[in-house]
């Protein structure tokens, strides 16, 4: 399968460079309510014009229907579906000959989580992680004994000290299994902050992209 068929299968929106003339792929996870479309303009915030930008389109603009907090029961069977599809695209790419240091996986809110669980279930020296207001997903106690290694993947993990939607403790249990598991995280909790994106988290994407590309 070549990357643009892959891109075919899964529906996946596009922005910035060529994919087959882009020096990395970053695949963008929306948010519950949002759309592929909504998160293509990080990318030009970004603004690093020799990326190629992918985002898939959640059914009904939601993953999966509960909070990541909540039993996983009540998630299913929509989370396991999320989560194959996630590992499905992935795979796609790697297959279409994209080496995993050349693939980033960036998400936000409900996508962020997603982007966790997902990387954390599936790990690989992928060149760069960006969790926006997000965390690992399950309800509190849930094990997080994942297989594998992100041996010196670069990770950053941002989020307001009182999201509404994110606990600051599931932020810090996502930083320290993305630690335990290898990677070099950078986390930022911003007080006060709303629940979206910030220009100082803007900036350690960009820092994490351009080292990866370097």
């Amino acid at each position: 399968m070549t990357l643009d068929e892959a891109i075919e299968k899964h529906e996946l929106r596009s922005g910035g460079a060529s994919p087959l003339r882009a020096r990395a792929i970053v695949l963008l996870i929306h948010g519950r309510g949002a759309s592929a479309e909504s998160m293509l303009p990080l990318g030009e915030v970004i603004a690093m014009p020799d990326l190629c930008y992918l985002a898939p389109q959640a059914e009904g603009n939601t993953w999966y229907p509960q909070s990541f907090m909540a039993p996983t029961a009540a998630n299913e069977p929509y989370l396991s579906a999320a989560l194959a599809r996630m590992a499905s695209i992935i795979d796609d790419m790697l297959g279409s000959g994209i080496a995993a240091p050349e693939l980033a996986v960036i998400g936000f809110s409900q996508g962020a989580c997603l982007a966790s669980e997902t990387v954390l279930r599936s790990p690989r020296p992928y060149g760069f992680i960006g969790i926006l207001s997000g965390g690992a997903i399950g309800p509190p106690g849930t094990p997080r004994d994942y297989p594998g290694t992100l041996a010196g993947v670069r990770a950053f993990i941002g989020c307001s000290d009182h999201d509404p939607h994110i606990p600051l403790a599931r932020v810090k249990e996502t930083s320290a299994v993305f630690s335990r598991m290898g990677a070099a995280v950078t986390e930022r909790i911003y007080p006060g902050s709303s629940h979206g994106v910030n220009d100082d988290e803007i900036g350690h994407l960009r820092a994490g992209l351009s080292a990866m590309t370097a």
